[in-house]
């Protein structure tokens, strides 16, 4: 049986590390912003804002103004307008008409509307933008999570694999029973075991971060250095003000709820008359480019809607329940805004100080382990006090590789804490 193990234990060779790219977190951030299709579509959001924000304010100084030319044949000569003594049965004519409204109060209320578009799709884009640093920045703390393990691991084997040199060296000098070897041989299977799922999630994660900056393949993370975590530079107290004033989600929100309003403004315009006024000019003639005859006519309009089956109505109250919605919104993220701002700090520090601690146990964990494999090769120890130092080294070390990686704070506050220096 001791055969059959240390031939398995042979065969499990270390397969070779995969050569793929690598890539720095500044770099994974600014590509996966390029690609990103919920930020390509903010950025078209801002887009649309701005051309409703240009229209809204040429609307007051340029009229509305259009062109057109049409040839109409006839299966019967009828009178000629440009020349009313020769009938014709072809008639192009040429229209170049303009609009402008006078007074209208929707033009005015679509001024703020629009303004209030523009900051809600500025601040959507924002929110994309930290949140798909944030979706990238886990994609690659997850590979740096996965390379320190499959590290881990590794060192679990390397510890295995010496302990059973030792015991198996002690089996033959007769100072210890073969079990001692089976024991180490079933932590050595177990360590390569682990070693291959390790490897397995430290692919996938490549891949993830591979999609996320373009790459047709796996992309590597550049390691950072383990120096410990910074310190916040700002207290809880600002961390909340400033989520307050420059949250993108609460922004956006502020944002909706003032173009909710205004488009409320909007439709009980409808309420009020519309004053006018708009110019037609028309050409007539047999041939394209007509000029035989001209008109032009001048119209100063005054419409004011009584009543269209309720739709005015149903608009209005539309728009009302939309603007409760976002105010209620608005308020709601208001109180989350609190909430989740102290609960980052507070994991933030919470992590920090994890991980701290756990570099004490793994200092301790291995010291334990030093002095295990030391008594057990005096005979001083049992087998299972070895193994149990090696399980407890190994334990500690991944402890100290999930404290070490943190979720960001910047993401809610919608602003950078740290530079990419100081965040490694």
């Amino acid at each position: 049986m001791l055969a059959l193990l240390l031939a398995l234990q042979a065969t499990v060779a270390t397969p070779a590390a995969d050569s793929v790219p690598r890539v720095t977190l500044a770099e994974a951030i600014r590509r996966s912003s390029q690609l990103d299709p919920d930020y390509v579509r903010a950025l078209g959001q801002i887009d649309d804002a701005a051309w409703g924000r240009r229209a809204a304010v040429i609307a007051f100084f340029v009229p509305a103004i259009h062109l057109g030319l049409n040839e109409t044949k006839y299966s019967e000569s009828f009178f000629n307008p440009a020349d009313p003594a020769n009938p014709t049965s072809t008639l192009v004519v040429g229209t170049a008409s303009a609009n402008y409204d006078i007074f209208s109060l929707r033009k005015f209320a679509e001024l703020p509307r629009s303004k209030a578009e523009l900051q809600t799709a500025e601040a959507g884009e924002l929110e994309q933008r930290f949140r798909t640093a944030l979706e990238t920045e886990s994609s690659y703390y997850d590979v740096l999570v996965n390379q320190e393990l499959s590290r881990v691991a590794e060192e679990r084997v390397r510890r295995a694999d010496e302990g059973l040199n030792v015991a198996r060296a002690r089996v033959a000098s007769g100072a210890a029973v073969q079990t001692d070897s089976l024991q180490l041989v079933l932590e050595l299977t177990r360590a390569r075991v682990e070693v291959l799922r390790q490897r397995n999630t430290l692919g996938t994660a490549q891949h993830e971060l591979g999609r996320r900056v373009g790459a047709d393949g796996p992309v590597d993370a550049v390691p950072f250095d383990t120096s410990p975590a910074p310190v916040l530079p700002i207290t809880l107290a600002e961390a909340v003000r400033i989520g307050l004033d420059q949250g993108p989600q609460y922004q956006s929100a502020q944002a909706a709820e003032r173009a909710a309003d205004a488009n409320l403004t909007a439709q009980k315009s409808d309420y009020l008359p519309t004053l006018s006024i708009g110019g037609v000019h028309n050409r007539y003639d047999t041939e394209i480019f007509p000029g035989a005859s001209n008109i032009t006519s001048v119209t100063l309009g005054l419409s004011y809607p009584l009543w269209n089956n309720g739709q005015r109505e149903i608009e209005v109250n539309r728009a009302r329940v939309d603007r409760d919605v976002a105010r209620a919104v608005r308020e709601d993220l208001e109180r989350a805004v609190r909430r989740d701002v102290t609960t980052a700090y507070n994991t933030y520090e919470t992590s920090r100080a994890a991980a701290e601690l756990a570099g004490v146990a793994v200092t301790v964990a291995r010291e334990n382990y030093r002095m295990q494999e030391m008594r057990y090769r005096a005979g001083a120890s049992t087998i299972l006090d070895l193994l149990d130092a090696q399980v407890s080294v190994a334990e500690a070390e991944a402890g100290l590789v999930q404290a070490r990686y943190v979720t960001r704070l910047e993401a809610i506050l919608g602003r950078r804490l740290f530079t990419d220096k100081d965040a490694q």
